[in-house]
C-alpha cells in the first residue's frame, strides 16, 4: 500500500482497540505527545467527492518516526486516470523539534511515474534530492535548524496551534526552500467529522495566489481537516472520516 515507505520499517498493523472519538478538550493545556495512529480521510474538490487517502504516523526506534500520506482517486476525472500520490516523511522527535531524515514523493497515474526521495544529512547540514526532480533542484540546500518536509509541518501545526497564535517554520522539501506563516484564528470553529461536532483552530497560510487551510483539535492526533487553494480554486480538500490509535 504504501511503497514510499519501503525507506523505512513497515507500518505496523491496527490495533484491535475501537477507533477513539472525536473529542478535543478546549482548556487541556498538557503538553503535546506523539502517538501512532492511522487516519482516514474524504477528499473532495469543489464540494465533490473524488477519492479516499489515509495519514499515518509509525513509531520506530527512539527518537525516529514515520509519516505517510497517501491519496487514492476513485470518482471523476481522478478515478478516471487513476492518480495517486504518495509522500513519506522520517524524521526524529527531538522534543519540541521534528527534525527530517529523509522524504519520498510518488506520483503516478496511468500514463506517468514520478519519485523523487531526499536525504537530510545533519552532519553536512545538507539536503539533497534525487529522482524525477528538476536539474535546478538537484543542488545541495544548506540546513537550518526547524526546517521541516510539508508532512511534518501539518504534524508541527497540530503540536503548536492555539488561538490567536502565528506559526513560522521553514519548509524544505523536494529541492525548494519556502518560509511558511500560519495564523490560528482568535475564534474556534464549529465543523463536524463523522456526524460529530466540536470545535476546532483553523490554521491558515496565504501567500501569492495560494492558500493552505489546517483545522485542528486538541487530543486529535491528527488534521480534522486540510484544504489547499490555488486561484481561487479548491486543489484538494481532505476531510477526516475517522482515525484510531496503532501500535
Amino acid at each position: 500500500m504504501l511503497p514510499v515507505a519501503a525507506l523505512a520499517q513497515q507500518a505496523a498493523a491496527p490495533s484491535t482497540t475501537p477507533p477513539a472519538p472525536l473529542t478535543g478538550a478546549e482548556t487541556d493545556t498538557s503538553p503535546h505527545v506523539l502517538e501512532p495512529f492511522l487516519a482516514t480521510y474524504a477528499v473532495y474538490k469543489d464540494g465533490k467527492l473524488l477519492g479516499e487517502a489515509t495519514m499515518q504516523l509509525v513509531r520506530q526506534q527512539a527518537p525516529r518516526w514515520r509519516t505517510d500520506l497517501v491519496m487514492h482517486g476513485t470518482r471523476g476525472l481522478m478515478g478516471f486516470v487513476g492518480l495517486n500520490a504518495e509522500q513519506s516523511s522520517v524524521f526524529d522527535d527531538l522534543g519540541d523539534v521534528y527534525r527530517p531524515v529523509t522524504q519520498a514523493t510518488v506520483n503516478k497515474s496511468v500514463f506517468t511515474r514520478k519519485q523523487t526521495v531526499g536525504i537530510y544529512d545533519w552532519n553536512s547540514r545538507a539536503a539533497n534530492w534525487q529522482g524525477d526532480i528538476k536539474e535546478s533542484r538537484r543542488r545541495p540546500v544548506p540546513l537550518q535548524d526547524g526546517d521541516m518536509t510539508g508532512l511534518l509541518i501539518n504534524l508541527a501545526v497540530i503540536r503548536d496551534a492555539a488561538p490567536g497564535k502565528t506559526l513560522d517554520y521553514r519548509f524544505v522539501d523536494d529541492g525548494r526552500v519556502r518560509d511558511h506563516r500560519y495564523v490560528v484564528a482568535d475564534e474556534r470553529e464549529s465543523i463536524t467529522v463523522a456526524g460529530m461536532p466540536y470545535n476546532a483552530m483553523k490554521a491558515t497560510r496565504s501567500k501569492d495566489n495560494e492558500d493552505t487551510v489546517i483545522w485542528v483539535v486538541r487530543n486529535v492526533p491528527s488534521p480534522i481537516r486540510m484544504l489547499k487553494r490555488e486561484n481561487g480554486k479548491d486543489v484538494y480538500d481532505l476531510r477526516l472520516v475517522e482515525y484510531k490509535g496503532v501500535e
